[in-house]
């Protein structure tokens, strides 16, 4: 694109120039990208996916190369596609700032008042044209009838457009529509990364692919040797540790940029670690101190999920109960799976409750959260008179829960898993539990998934402690 006025400058050069007044330093990864857009515009590429980790600056710099493209060339007109509205404005925003503010386009705004809005502007530029020189708009909206040179899709696909086939079939459609608001010639560039197996971004090679045949710049956070993209700013201590925090999938998807599929998760029971000790009991100074395996434990709670504990089968009713300590571990000590005697004199609720009384009695839990789902509506209140009977003192609290099974599975287990801060006693390791773990699928029926339901509310309800750090070392006063 041939440069005019005082934008006669390379991209990279462009971005080292803001950056420059912004008091801010151009990391390497920063360059990489400024340098193949700088390669793909020289050599007329016209198709172009950049996929770039999360938390890496992309939709800034590309805000930049925007600004750019303006300064260049005042007739070219933007169209900037996103997930939501609000995302797409935010963008073209961004790039009216630089335009008012970078002293490269300073040619741009010479009577360019007009048209100066949230989602559009108009630079000053030769002509009459129809669009403005920048436009924003969803994925959702109405864009026929418009015409750009480049159109920046960015971030169209995210987790909520292609968790189904029918969501990901019309995503591909409105793409499709692309090509018909470019002008011949004209440039698409993509920005995302993938949130499901079968992404817009998956390989070209790959049969099917969306965006076969487009060059692309692939950046992922650290590379096969686990050297980070951009130290600086992403240590090899805060990419484990933002691993631990999202799990496996979500880290392959957003930070190494694998599209790989939920079906691939796996919640492997050999992740657990084992422990056989009862936790220890104390007072000191009127106070009370629970231990266990030496590690002071500071919360605590249990989570039942109630069936009817038929013997013969059905659903299974099941008692989660953990302890946390303070730096981030959590210990599942036991898992009961109740179930009632039909002879008894008991009917079938308060035999249920009589046995969760008796292990949060045990266990020394100040809560216990009853999903009031289903089945589960009248049991708090008869739970509260059984605690009060025996003599338990503990906190019946009703939980009622809005989210999906598999999501609160996976948010709750996977990053537990995943940081190997998940130990279970030896009894919970006896118990279906294992098996439950092994044999989950996201997606699966048929399968059982009580007990693994019954441990994420627990997980769940737990709050989340940061660890608190050591103080740094002295320097010896030797005055």
């Amino acid at each position: 694109m041939p440069a005019k006025g005082s934008a006669d400058a390379a991209f990279l050069e462009f971005v080292w120039i803001w950056n420059r007044r912004q008091r801010h330093e151009t990391p390497a990864i920063h360059r990489r990208i400024a340098r193949w857009l700088d390669a793909r515009q020289a050599a007329g590429d016209a198709r172009l996916l950049l996929m770039a980790f999360r938390g890496c600056g992309k939709s800034t710099l590309i805000g930049l190369w925007c600004a750019w493209l303006l300064a260049c060339r005042p007739e070219t007109r933007i169209l900037v596609l996103a997930a939501d509205a609000s995302l797409a404005v935010k963008m073209v925003a961004n790039v009216r700032r630089i335009v008012e503010r970078h002293p490269l386009c300073r040619h741009l705004l010479r009577g360019a008042a007009d048209g100066w809005a949230a989602d559009r502007f108009t630079v000053a530029r030769d002509g009459a044209l129809r669009d403005p020189s920048m436009l924003a708009q969803g994925i959702g909206g109405n864009v026929t009838g418009n015409r750009a040179e480049v159109i920046v899709c960015d971030d169209v696909e995210v987790a909520g457009n292609c968790d189904t086939p029918t969501k990901r079939a019309e995503l591909r459609e409105r793409l499709a529509e692309t090509e018909f608001i470019l002008v011949p010639g004209g440039t698409i560039l993509f920005v995302g990364t993938p949130h499901c197996e079968d992404s817009l971004y998956r390989d070209a090679r790959d049969e099917g692919a969306f965006l076969a045949g487009y060059r692309r710049l692939v950046l992922p956070v650290m590379n096969a040797a686990g050297a980070s993209a951009w130290p600086e700013r992403f240590p090899r201590d805060a990419i484990a540790a933002l691993r631990d925090r999202v799990g496996p999938t979500e880290f392959r998807r957003q930070m190494l940029l694998q599209p790989v599929p939920s079906g691939a998760v796996r919640l492997d029971p050999a992740a657990i670690i084992r422990y056989a000790a009862e936790p220890d009991w104390r007072e000191a100074q009127g106070r009370g101190v629970l231990t266990l395996l030496g590690h002071r434990l500071v919360s605590g709670g249990a989570f039942w999920d109630p069936a009817y504990g038929r013997p013969d089968g059905g659903d299974a009713s099941v008692l989660a109960c953990c302890y946390a300590d303070g730096e981030g571990r959590a210990f599942l000590h036991r898992l009961a799976y109740l179930v009632h005697d039909p002879s008894a004199a008991d009917d079938p609720a308060t035999q249920q409750c009589r046995a969760v009384a008796r292990l949060l009695e045990e266990t020394l839990l100040p809560a216990v959260r009853v999903e009031t789902n289903g089945l589960g509506k009248f049991l708090p209140a008869l739970l509260r008179r059984v605690l009060a009977e025996e003599g338990v003192a503990c906190t019946v609290i009703d939980h009622a829960s809005t989210r999906a099974k598999e999501d609160r599975i996976l948010a709750a287990l996977e990053p537990a898993l995943a940081a190997r801060r998940l130990h279970a006693h030896d009894s919970v390791l006896r118990t279906p539990f294992a098996a439950e773990m092994a044999e989950w699928r996201p997606g699966a029926t048929g399968v059982r998934d009580d007990a693994l339901d019954a441990v994420a509310g627990c997980l769940l309800a737990d709050p989340v402690r940061l660890v608190r750090a050591r103080p740094p070392p002295r320097r010896p006063d030797w005055r």
